[in-house]
C-alpha cells in the first residue's frame, strides 16, 4: 500500500525536473532581444539573420494565463415543511429546526494554464462552518495542479487537493447539480469529495474535449477526469491529517460513448483503504477498535444519458466500512450499499432554459466522518424545477419526500420522516 504512493511521486519528480530544465535550456538559449521604438509594446525585434529583421510576439507572463471565475448559492428549506426533527448533517446544516436563510456555498475559483504542460486551480469556500454556531469561514475546498506528460495532455498527474475520482455526482459540480443534495449512497464515502492525494488521468483529445462540451453547452456534465484515473490519497477526508500512515487507492474507468446524436456515459469505480475514526467524532461510551482503524472500502458502477432532451443518471455502491451498531453500543466494520436514479429533461425557450427532474435514493450503512460513524437507513423521493433565465443566475425548487434513520450513540432510535419544500437562488459569475 505504501510503495505506490511512494514511486507515484518519484516518477512525477523526475518528470518535472525534466519538463522545467527542458524550458530552461530554451530561456537560457535565447540572445537579448532589441525593442523596435516605433513597434507596437507586444512585438519585439529578433537578432538579425542574413540582413532580414523578423518580428516575433513577446511571450506572456504567466499572470497573465489565469482566469477568475464563481458562483454563490442562497437557500431556505423550511417551506411547507412537516417535521423540524428530520435534518441531514451532510446535505445542508439548515434543514430542520432554527433554520432560515442560508448561504451554502460562496466560491471564487482561480485557475489557468500558466505552462503549456502546467495547469493549476485553487478554489476556496467562504460559507464553510467552523461550527454550529459559526457561519461563513473561509476554507480551500481544491488546491491542485496537473502536470502533463505529452502537449495534448492526454496523460497527466493531478497533484494535490482535489475530487477523490468516485462516483459521478460527487464529481459533479455543484454548481451544475440538479438535485440541491448529493445523495447519501455515494456521498457518504468523501466528506466534500475531496482529499489530499495524488491521481493519474487519461484521455484522447477528443474525449477531453467531448467532457468539456457536456458541461459548458448545459448537459450537467462531470468535465474531465478522465477516461482511466488512478490514484492514492491520505484517505481522512478533506481538510484533515493523516491519522495512520496509510493512503487509500482508488480507481475509475469512464467512458462517453456518442450513439447518432445522443451521448451514453457507462462508468465503474472502486476503491480501499484503512480510515481511522477522530477522537472528537466519538462520544463517551462508544466501543471501538483499540486503533481506530477500520476497513473501508466500496465499488459502484455508474449510467448516464445526458438530456438530449430527456435524459436518465444512476448510481449504485456496495462496500464495507466503519458503522455505529446499536446492538453492541460499538462501532464495526458492517456492509453498506444504495444509490439513486435521477430523471431529467433540458428545455430551451428561446434563451432561457428548464430542467425538471426526479430523484429517488436509498442507502443503509454507515458515514464514517460522522459522530460514532453514525448509522443511516435512507429513502427518499425529490422532484424539482431548475430555471435559467440567464447563464448567470438560476432558481431551484425542489420538493422533498424523506424517511431517514439516523442512529449514534447518543441517539440510538431516530427515525424521522417528513416533507419540505426547499429553494435555492444562484448566481454565477
Amino acid at each position: 500500500m505504501k510503495v505506490f504512493p511512494l514511486t507515484l511521486i518519484s516518477y512525477i519528480l523526475l518528470l518535472c525536473n525534466s519538463l522545467f530544465a527542458q524550458n530552461d535550456s530554451i530561456h537560457s538559449s535565447q540572445k537579448p532581444d532589441t525593442v523596435l521604438k516605433a513597434s507596437p509594446p507586444a512585438l519585439v525585434l529578433a537578432p538579425k539573420k542574413d540582413s532580414v529583421t523578423t518580428l516575433v510576439s513577446k511571450a506572456k507572463g504567466w499572470f497573465e494565463n489565469f482566469s477568475i471565475r464563481g458562483y454563490v448559492q442562497a437557500r431556505y428549506n423550511r417551506l411547507l415543511e412537516t417535521n423540524p426533527d428530520l435534518k441531514c448533517e451532510q446535505c445542508d446544516k439548515s434543514w430542520g429546526k432554527d433554520g432560515g436563510f442560508f448561504l451554502r456555498r460562496i466560491r471564487i475559483i482561480f485557475y489557468g494554464q500558466i505552462n503549456k504542460r502546467v495547469y493549476f486551480y485553487i478554489q476556496p469556500d467562504f460559507a464553510s462552518s467552523a461550527s454550529s454556531t459559526g457561519l461563513h469561514f473561509a476554507q480551500i475546498r481544491d488546491a491542485y495542479f496537473d502536470i502533463g506528460l505529452d502537449d495534448n495532455n492526454e496523460f497527466r498527474f493531478r497533484i494535490g487537493q482535489s475530487k477523490v475520482p468516485y462516483g459521478f455526482e460527487n464529481m459533479q459540480s455543484s454548481q451544475n447539480r440538479l438535485p440541491l443534495d448529493r445523495n447519501d449512497a455515494l456521498n457518504s464515502a468523501l466528506s466534500n469529495e475531496r482529499d489530499l492525494g495524488v491521481f493519474f488521468y487519461w484521455a484522447p483529445k477528443k474525449i477531453r474535449k467531448r467532457f468539456s462540451m457536456l458541461v459548458k453547452e448545459g448537459y450537467k456534465g462531470t468535465g474531465d477526469y478522465g477516461v482511466f484515473a488512478i490514484g492514492a490519497y491520505n484517505g481522512q477526508t478533506a481538510n484533515k491529517p493523516e491519522l495512520n500512515n496509510e493512503q487509500h487507492v482508488v480507481s475509475r474507468l469512464s467512458y462517453p460513448f456518442q450513439i447518432g446524436s445522443q451521448i451514453i456515459e457507462p462508468g465503474v469505480q472502486a476503491y480501499t483503504g484503512n480510515y481511522v475514526i477522530p477522537t472528537e467524532n466519538l462520544t463517551k461510551g462508544v466501543k471501538t477498535n483499540k486503533d481506530l482503524n477500520y476497513l473501508d472500502q466500496r465499488m459502484a458502477g455508474t449510467l448516464v444519458w445526458y438530456p438530449k432532451p430527456i435524459g436518465l443518471q444512476a448510481e449504485y455502491n456496495v462496500g464495507r466500512g466503519p458503522q455505529f451498531n446499536k446492538l453492541t453500543d460499538s462501532i464495526e466494520v458492517m456492509d453498506l450499499y444504495g444509490g439513486y436514479a435521477t430523471l431529467n429533461a433540458k428545455i430551451a425557450i428561446k434563451k432561457q432554459l428548464l430542467y425538471p427532474f426526479i430523484r429517488a435514493q436509498m442507502y443503509k450503512g454507515g458515514k464514517k466522518h460522522e459522530k460514532d460513524a453514525r448509522s443511516y437507513e435512507v429513502k427518499e423521493i425529490e422532484f424539482g424545477l431548475e430555471w435559467e433565465p440567464s447563464k448567470n443566475f438560476e432558481i431551484v425548487a425542489m420538493y422533498t419526500m424523506s424517511e431517514r434513520r439516523f442512529e449514534d450513540f447518543a441517539k440510538k432510535d431516530n427515525f424521522q420522516a417528513g416533507n419540505l419544500l426547499r429553494l435555492q437562488a444562484q448566481i454565477n459569475f
